[in-house]
């Protein structure tokens, strides 16, 4: 009679070992499920920074371009106001 109590208990702690499992195995995949939406924002995040950076970037070869520009027109400018006021002066 003893060996049927002693399969009663071993029957009910592999019962809550399997409850346990079970349980953690839900928490796994929620855990999971918690991690993938963090990482798609943090994807998502990382992928609108780099369109910034990548625009941010374009926008400064543009002002550089600008800023060429801007010095030839200068030293256009000077190159005019000499030639005017040097033959001006002779």
């Amino acid at each position: 009679m003893k060996s049927e109590k002693d399969e009663g208990k071993a029957e009910k702690a592999l019962k809550n070992l399997g409850k346990k499992i079970d349980e953690f195995v839900a928490e796994l995949k929620q855990a999971g499920e918690r991690m993938e939406k963090e990482f798609e924002d943090r994807y998502e995040e990382l992928r609108k920074s780099a369109e910034k950076l990548r625009q941010e970037a374009t926008d400064k070869e543009r002002w550089k371009e600008v800023e060429e520009s801007l010095k030839r027109a200068g030293k256009e400018l000077e190159h005019a106001m000499k030639t005017a006021f040097s033959k001006r002066n002779k």
